[in-house]
């Protein structure tokens, strides 16, 4: 682990990435959207309005997938320093936010049609709501010290702590009784969905996940791009101190 930490070696191993990530999200999201919008068959009850299946499963999907990455680098950050956590953490969250939001207002629309209602406060939507208010604090303490260490220490601590929920949302639908239809994918007894509309699914979960890939790593080199500036600004603030210095001992 402590391999990655020196952000060069990092920035190697992105740019051979970047390329392959970039190439699968566009390769993976055509794909997705032709058998999502084309190929697929609508549903006997819910009609036309099921493909927006489509983009709200594999986005709540890639909101708690998203999470956990940002809270596993966050504890790896909080216990081994890692430097190429913290940005990790700060580069997932906005990602993340942006998957969590656009699972909520896909199920909002897909709601109106199957419930007659825009939103109700049932488990599910209550605690995915919550995750991206966890999502939004985190974004926020990155940037709410003058001191970015403490922000990104706030921030992880943030992380872990709304890690609880992920495990709420997953096991919602299995606690209490919600509008949500039980897990159909994850099932002991296998998946109780046709293929016609599985191989949808997962083709567009790989492209968002590639997406997120190709997003995080851009969002990565920006950072360590801008930490890079920042400390070659230092360096000549506190030469041009040290310039002064001798000067100002003569007088």
């Amino acid at each position: 682990m402590h391999r990655f930490a020196n952000p060069k070696r990092f920035l190697r191993i992105a740019a051979v990435v970047l390329p392959w990530s970039t190439a699968l999200t566009v390769a993976l999201l055509g794909l997705g959207l032709y058998f999502a919008l084309l190929a697929s068959p609508a549903d006997y009850q819910q009609g036309e309005s099921v493909r927006i299946m489509y983009v709200h499963v594999p986005a709540a999907w890639m909101a708690l997938f998203v999470y956990s990455c940002l809270a596993a680098a966050s504890a790896v950050a909080l216990i081994w320093k890692h430097p190429v956590a913290d940005l990790v953490a700060k580069a997932s969250a906005p990602i993340g936010a942006c998957f969590t939001f656009i699972a909520l207002a896909t199920g909002s629309i897909w709601g109106k049609p199957m419930w007659g209602v825009w939103w109700v406060w049932d488990a599910r939507l209550t605690s995915v709501l919550i995750l991206f208010f966890f999502y939004m604090g985190h974004i926020a303490l990155t940037s709410a010290f003058e001191d970015a260490s403490r922000g990104e220490r706030a921030a992880a601590i943030l992380a872990l702590v709304g890690f609880i929920n992920i495990p709420v949302i997953k096991w919602s639908v299995d606690w209490w009784n919600t509008l949500h239809q039980p897990a159909s994918m994850i099932r002991m007894d296998g998946p109780a969905i046709h293929t016609s509309m599985l191989a949808p699914l997962l083709i567009m979960a790989a492209a968002f996940t590639a997406y997120y890939v190709t997003v995080l790593i851009l969002r990565l080199r920006g950072e360590i791009l801008t930490r890079k500036i920042g400390a070659l600004r230092m360096t000549r603030i506190q030469d041009r101190q040290e310039e002064r210095t001798p000067h100002m001992k003569e007088v």
